[in-house]
């Protein structure tokens, strides 16, 4: 894998994918237009929207919008990079917004030679407690917690070679959900150099539903059964509250004790993260009773979605398989192209 020489002109493409999103998409382009080093151009792929999206897009001529019905997550992030013109690709979420200097700190080190940069992300805050909550959750770790030889990039805040992406044949698209990762892992397999770049933030919604973080969480576990990621983590978890389960039911007054006390170092600090960000007084309170059972409810969501993917796995239906090849002419143009 060669490098790009310190100082050398670097031409990058930025892609992104959507799919009813008409209400973030403004947001996102004028997020993308305000970088401090612009994108040499813009590929989205829209997966079939119904709610206005491609209009917003065929309205930015400064957006390369191409439209395949029914593509998935990776679909569209493969078709969108054959039809890319750069060999430098940075990867955005159309539902996000990046901050000015995003791009410009996310190519640092590739212009350094390394072959994936992964830059960090933190959520929009909106004005309820709930939002503070799952926030706190969605968020994981702090930046500062960050390790950046085990660290998986997400593909709302990634950039790397094309070769590197080659390499491992394309994004997954039989796995809907959890690709980032896939690719994270099988980068760290074959050892290339990723950078992390804590200062290259892009900017998410949490879900603003209980239905919707159910959904979301429901999803990355049965992604994660599918393609076998992380097995003894959820192992980890279901055998967590089975013992859970039977400590309640034992009722001795010593082992509830320290159950308790394990859950409330367990959740010490997204309660703390929760907490700062919640506006008001009241609602610190809201937070600090309610976080804990979200996370009990976060961990039943993930247990129903791993299930469902083992099933999912048991009945063939899931599972690696090639990726389809994507010729620079397989999706029609609805936008027009960059300068």
């Amino acid at each position: 894998m060669h490098a790009l020489g310190k100082g050398k002109a670097m031409k990058v493409s930025l892609i992104a994918t959507v799919l009813n999103a008409a209400d973030h998409v403004p947001a996102f382009i004028e997020s993308v237009r305000a970088q401090t080093r612009p994108p040499d151009e813009i590929v989205v792929v829209d997966g079939g929207s119904t709610d206005g999206t491609v209009e917003h897009l065929r309205a930015a001529t400064d957006i390369v919008t191409l439209v395949e019905p029914g593509a998935n997550i990776p679909r569209g992030r493969n078709v969108a990079i054959a039809h890319a013109t750069h060999d430098v690709i940075a990867v955005a979420d159309a539902d996000c917004v990046y901050d000015p200097v995003w791009l410009e700190r996310l190519l640092a080190p590739m212009q350094n030679g390394a072959a994936v940069a992964m830059g960090w992300y933190e959520p929009i805050m909106g004005s309820s407690w709930l939002d503070a909550c799952t926030s706190s959750i969605g968020i994981g770790a702090s930046v500062e917690e960050i390790d950046e030889g085990t660290f998986l990039p997400s593909a709302r805040s990634v950039a790397f070679r094309r070769d590197a992406i080659e390499m491992i044949g394309g994004f997954p698209e039989w796995l809907p959900i959890g690709e980032d990762r896939w690719v994270g892992l099988r980068w760290r397999e074959r050892g290339i150099e990723m950078r992390f770049v804590a200062d290259a933030i892009a900017r998410w919604r949490p879900r603003p539903t209980l239905a919707q973080t159910w959904n979301q969480y429901f999803r990355y576990a049965r992604g994660d059964a599918q393609a076998g990621m992380y097995p003894e983590r959820h192992l980890i978890r279901f055998a967590t509250y089975a013992i859970l389960v039977g400590v309640a039911r034992s009722r001795r007054p010593l082992p509830l004790a320290v159950a308790l006390g394990a859950g409330a170092v367990h959740a010490r600090r997204p309660l703390i993260r929760a907490r700062e960000w919640a506006s008001t007084t009241r609602d610190r309170g809201r937070v600090t009773i309610a976080l804990p059972a979200l996370m009990a409810f976060v961990d039943l969501a993930k247990m129903a979605g791993y299930i469902a993917g083992l099933v999912d796995l048991a009945r063939g239906t899931a599972g690696p398989r090639p990726v389809r090849p994507v010729a620079a002419g397989d999706a029609p143009a609805a936008g027009s192209p960059s300068p």
